[in-house]
């Protein structure tokens, strides 16, 4: 007995010194291991569940758009834009070839959701490309690209597709000052022939097509970032300014000389009315509107020097800009502002453009202690500000009317833009925010020198912000926006439409036409066969002559859920995706002779490997 009294005392006392020598008595979530397992169940989303909210994520130089699910942080699908995609044959097929047109990459930045009262309504996404000057529309029943539309008379409409509170405009400030057309001049002329322009981008919904309504010239300067009023300013939009300098080499130094640059603050409302009244100049086919010229619609607010965000808080009745080279935050008042435009309180002009004064504008000025680099601003729907810091590498948590910081968190590293749930509206749900870092280090598993990039999400639920989830991602996470799942209604098939031109429904209906060297198919996809002509002895072979245009539509007659077919053609480098009940047509010119396989390229049954074909090529003469 004595014996086993010893030896259970043994126990106690080893696994009592056991943990004064190794437990780990921090209480910090983000670190124990306890902590991570309450964080892992936050995030966690179980099979055949979804995730509260889609993330959609500017992919930058990729020209992509990445679609992730929040909480859990899953990548769900990159989406094509901008840039060719051999997954889904983007950039084959003949909508999306004539949609990108002569380019082959983009730059895409800021997404945009579509709003109706303030609120995303969950129907369409906007983006811009800085690469190649062009804004594009995404559906969202489809999550394809429905138009693609190169803007003239700009260069790099970086500030991105903000839109208005009811989608009337999406507006695309330029980053880089050009001369009209991109023509030739000398830098020595850079004041007097360079322009910044903004273009007011109108979006027809039952056509889903995009157009310029009118662009406005704007001094050469730098535009940055924007946004669009709400509720009380509902008619107005701000955007940041840099290069206020006008300086045309190493602008890291040039561009920085002055304390202050400007917040661009007008009324589109008014703009809208002046283009109206015929107050403008025909530029490239472009209605140019010169608010030296006519002014009463655009007014410029001094800001601390190099401002990157500017954002207006989810009650319409201030804007907050953020001076990336001074250690600031200031908040402005749009009331004020309204008031100073109606007292005619400047500062003078500049450029011929009216300067508020910038005490009649300003409410205050925000510094939180040892925070550098403040980029992008989010919202709660608490009265609440979320601000990066780049350079100190954290969120910053502050209160709107008093400025006072309430609350901040480390992230890795330098973070650029932050994405709060519904951030961007009238109505913020202050969930969760994700903090866009630029830089990851060693964060992850090595894939060489490029390492990769992340996104942290933020639990803002309980008192204190705390990182419960973090993951990588392809360059670049540059802007993004979170919408409720529930908003987005996805259709599942492509419905089976009897007039669609150039759709094939019953076999039987399949066809090879010629019209001199043009031969045209109409021809069906279906578990695991294609058929190009229902009378040929062999239905899944294409005869065409060497010089021959080829056009082939293709249906897929699979009305089932997720059963895609692909139409790859062997050594001709062209592929397509063909959604259930989708029609889409591939164009080419037969300038090989020879025979070429075709086959599905995206797998689609047991049978996948058998869907093939042949492409035969007969040689001139």
């Amino acid at each position: 007995m004595k014996k086993l009294i010893a030896a259970i005392s043994g126990l106690v006392l080893g696994a009592l010194a056991s943990t004064v020598i190794f437990a780990d008595f921090n209480d910090n979530k983000n670190t124990n291991q306890a902590g991570t397992a309450t964080n892992a169940q936050k995030v966690y989303v179980p099979f055949g569940q979804k995730d509260e909210y889609y993330l959609f994520a500017s992919g930058g130089h990729s020209g992509q758009m990445f679609i992730f699910g929040v909480p859990s942080m899953r990548h769900i699908r990159t989406i094509p834009v901008f840039s060719h995609d051999s997954a889904t044959g983007y950039g084959w097929d003949k909508h999306s070839k004539k949609m990108l047109g002569k380019y082959s990459w983009g730059d895409l930045h800021h997404p945009a959701l579509s709003e109706k009262g303030g609120e995303y309504d969950g129907k369409y996404l906007f983006a811009t490309d800085v690469g190649n000057n062009r804004a594009a529309v995404m559906d969202l029943k489809t999550f394809t690209v429905k138009d693609i539309l190169e803007v003239p008379n700009t260069g790099g409409p970086h500030c991105a597709a903000f839109v208005t509170q009811n989608t009337e405009y999406m507006f695309l400030p330029t980053r880089f000052a050009v001369p009209f057309g991109h023509k030739f001049a000398s830098l020595d002329d850079y004041k007097t022939k360079f322009k910044g322009v903004m273009s007011a981008v109108t979006f027809d919904e039952k056509k889903q097509k995009l157009s310029v309504a009118y662009q406005v010239a704007l001094p050469p300067w730098s535009f940055d970032l924007s946004d669009a009023g709400k509720k009380i300013s509902k008619d107005w939009a701000v955007m940041t300014t840099y290069n206020t300098e006008e300086a045309t080499t190493e602008e890291e130094i040039n561009a920085s000389q002055k304390d202050r640059d400007y917040v661009v603050l007008f009324n589109w409302k008014e703009l809208e009315k002046m283009v109206a009244d015929g107050k403008y100049d025909m530029v490239n086919g472009m209605k140019m509107l010169d608010p030296s010229k006519h002014k009463g619609a655009i007014y410029l607010v001094p800001t601390a020097k190099s401002p990157h965000g500017v954002d207006v808080t989810p009650d319409g009745t201030r804007f907050i800009a953020s001076g990336k080279l001074a250690p600031a935050m200031t908040v402005f008042s749009f009331e004020k502002a309204f008031k100073a435009i109606k007292d005619k309180k400047f500062a003078g002009e500049q450029e011929g453009i009216p300067v508020l004064d910038y005490a009649s504008v300003m409410e205050r000025e925000v510094n939180p202690e040892n925070a550098l680099g403040p980029l992008h601003t989010q919202f709660d729907g608490d009265g609440f500000a979320y601000t990066t810091m780049f350079i100190s590498s954290e969120i910053v948590k502050w209160n709107i009317k008093t400025g006072e910081t309430v609350d901040r968190v480390p992230v890795q590293y330098s973070p650029g833009h932050a994405s709060a749930a519904e951030g961007d509206t009238v109505s913020p749900d202050g969930k969760y925010i994700i903090a866009l870092n630029k830089i990851a280090k060693d964060t992850y598993l090595s894939v060489g020198p490029s390492h990769p990039e992340s996104m942290q999400l933020i639990d803002l639920s309980g008192k204190k912000m705390e990182i419960i989830q973090s993951a990588p991602v392809d360059p670049e996470p540059h802007y993004a926006q979170m919408i409720k799942a529930d908003k987005i209604k996805p259709i599942v098939v492509y419905d089976k439409d009897e007039k669609r031109p150039d759709s094939v429904w019953n076999q039987k209906d399949t066809r090879i036409t010629r019209k001199g060297n043009v031969v045209e198919v109409y021809g069906v996809a279906l578990r695991s066969k294609f058929i190009f002509d229902a009378k040929a002895a062999r239905k899944d072979v294409i005869n065409v002559k060497e010089g021959d245009k080829v056009v082939i539509h293709l249906t897929n007659i699979d009305l089932d859920q997720d059963i895609t077919h692909g139409f790859g053609i062997n050594s001709y480098d062209l592929n397509m995706e063909v959604q259930p009940g989708q029609t889409q047509t591939i164009e080419f010119t037969a300038n090989k002779a020879g025979t070429y396989p075709l086959y599905c390229t995206n797998f689609c049954s047991a049978l996948h490997q058998e869907m093939n074909g042949y492409l035969l090529v007969q040689p001139k003469g």
